[in-house]
């Protein structure tokens, strides 16, 4: 009787596993399909406030340009202005300042869209700062050129007399972007202060400025990471690869994984494997956080993006530095 009841039991065990998985299962779906329901008005809201912030760059100032490094929310700004003057050519350059410890796939990508686009790319190299001795390189096995892109940013706005700088940072990624508006003033020498920012009333941007100052303008500062991954998708927008799963060599350094090259320095401790592993923010390959990933589609990317309780700048080895890393970075000039 035992036994008899016991099997009984077991069999109506496995038969609840088996509906539980199916209903897990179709939550699950159901969760998918919700994340993937796009929003089109809310992405109109969106797109038409950036194109708006865009033209009253193109109408407030005279040197321009974009600051591209390859990643999405850069990829993104060209596709807004593309729109915001279509079917005139955008009146941007691209600007990258290449730490020269950057992605091969991101440089790739970066010229193939110039010369796709057919619009003026301006590439200054941390390495030529470096050599003219305006920084110093760090030494070490943290050491990131990541810092040293601040000088050789102002240096080039100086060179070409840049009058504003547009900008792909958003609110949501850290606190101390939170505090930023639309049009961000810097000071002659290209520092930013936040107790000092000008009100931004009913879209009214006051982009008077006095000579040797500028602008960083960041048209999507209201827009998350899921809505820039949603209007990827939407707007079928070409990416690097880097973006998507892929096989790449590793290690772990203070619970962060981080891409292995030739320059970087090893603890005797870390060990460097394979793994299937994708980005969710490109910059520095020193500073690069990569997540283990099997999202290979955008649909895939945009569920796990939901499903997460990391942000996006989580994984930014560089932020680690101190609380106030990135804030600190944006005093001396930063992006």
């Amino acid at each position: 009787m035992r036994a008899a009841f016991k099997i009984e039991y077991r069999d109506q065990e496995i038969q609840e596993n088996m509906d539980n998985s199916v209903c897990s299962k179709r939550n699950d779906n159901a969760m998918k399909e919700q994340t993937l329901a796009i929003n089109d008005n809310h992405l109109k809201e969106l797109e038409d406030e950036a194109i708006f912030v865009m033209r009253e760059v193109a109408s407030q100032f005279e040197k321009k340009v974009i600051l591209f490094s390859g990643g999405k929310d850069s990829i993104v700004l060209v596709h807004l202005a593309r729109k915001a003057f279509w079917p005139a050519k955008m009146p941007f350059s691209l600007l990258h300042i290449d730490t020269g410890h950057n992605f091969e796939e991101t440089l790739k990508f970066r010229d193939d869209l110039a010369n796709e686009l057919g619009v003026e790319l301006i590439v200054r190299l941390v390495q030529d700062t470096i050599d003219q001795g305006r920084v110093t390189e760090e030494r070490g096995i943290n050491a990131s050129r990541n810092k040293a892109q601040s000088v050789t940013l102002l240096d080039a706005i100086e060179e070409l007399r840049i009058d504003v700088a547009v900008g792909g940072g958003r609110r949501d990624e850290e606190k101390a972007r939170a505090k930023e508006r639309f049009f961000s003033h810097r000071n002659e020498f290209g520092q930013w202060d936040p107790k000092n920012q000008r009100p931004e009333l009913w879209n009214i941007f006051n982009g008077h400025k006095n000579f040797g100052e500028h602008f960083r303008v960041f048209p999507i500062s209201n827009w998350t990471e899921l809505d820039v991954w949603q209007y990827i998708l939407k707007e079928g927008i070409r990416l690097p690869m880097l973006y998507y799963t892929h096989r790449r060599k590793i290690f772990l350094r203070n619970g962060v994984y981080l891409a292995w090259a030739p320059f970087m320095q090893l603890k005797p401790s870390e060990k460097v494997f394979e793994a299937d592993i994708r980005c969710r923010t490109i910059g520095d390959i020193t500073c690069t956080g990569v997540t283990m990933s099997k999202a290979g589609s955008l649909e895939e990317i945009i569920s796990e993006i939901a499903a997460t309780r990391v942000t996006e700048r989580g994984g930014r080895y560089d932020d680690m530095r101190s609380e106030a890393a990135m804030e600190d970075r944006k005093k001396e000039g930063y992006f």
